[in-house]
């Protein structure tokens, strides 16, 4: 079975759409408990999708990812965002250790959210031949996919990606003030990988080693949940 155009966005927007806006609200959500209300008092730690979502990033890019890769018979890598949550460092209590956990509150709660996902698909499985089961089991596997991808995405080393401001908080503070210095560069960097393809090579290995966790976490056979994924993609 090949899914329509159509029948792909259905399966990928509820997914989509919370892994963006849970992701960001979990950075606001972790910095308020480090002492940064900055996020809190915007209304930004909220699992509402209005509060976060960015046109561009949260629907656009999604679907012409999604639209390019049904036409080209795809092989792309599923990607965007929302609006930043905004954190003022300063107000951290321990603004440099505590940055860690900040900046690692988003890919955590992807993590989180592709465990769930699976739990969906075993939901799924278990109701047998119920009319909840096909679309439960397809978008269980679309959102293990999204995020892991994001995940991955997020941990790549590179300010400002949440992996940068990891590599920050753990470098020593004239290393971390040299490597902070990329930050105005990255999303031209990461884009320049992205269209070389050498952003595959790197993200690709790990989102399958990633994938194949989740399966074994959630004890499900990893080929199975990949063959789900394939399904959803094809």
């Amino acid at each position: 079975m090949e899914l329509t155009l159509i029948q792909k966005i259905a399966v990928f927007a509820l997914p989509v759409i919370f892994a963006i806006t849970l992701h960001e609200a979990a950075h606001g959500y972790v910095a308020r408990y480090f002492g940064d209300t900055t996020a809190a008092a915007l209304g930004r730690i909220t699992a509402n999708p209005i509060k976060h979502i960015d046109p561009v990033g949260t629907i656009l890019v999604p679907l012409a990812i999604l639209l390019t890769s049904k036409l080209l018979g795809g092989g792309a890598i599923l990607f965007g965002w929302a609006k930043p949550v905004p954190v003022n460092f300063a107000n951290l209590r321990r603004p440099k250790q505590d940055m860690l956990w900040v900046a690692a509150a988003g890919p955590g709660m992807n993590l989180a959210m592709a465990v769930f996902w699976a739990l969906m698909i075993q939901l799924g499985h278990a109701l047998g031949n119920s009319f909840a089961t096909a679309p439960l089991m397809l978008m269980g596997a679309a959102g293990v996919f999204f995020n892991v991808i994001l995940m991955v995405l997020n941990l790549i080393p590179l300010p400002p990606l949440d992996g940068g401001r990891i590599a920050v908080s753990l470098l020593p503070m004239r290393q971390a003030i040299q490597f902070s210095r990329i930050e105005p560069y990255g999303f031209i960097i990461l884009l320049i990988l992205l269209f070389t393809g050498a952003l595959g090579v790197v993200m690709w290995p790990l989102i399958e080693l990633g994938i194949g966790l989740t399966a074994l976490v959630t004890g499900m056979e990893p080929a199975q949940l990949v063959g789900l994924i394939q399904l959803v993609l094809a």
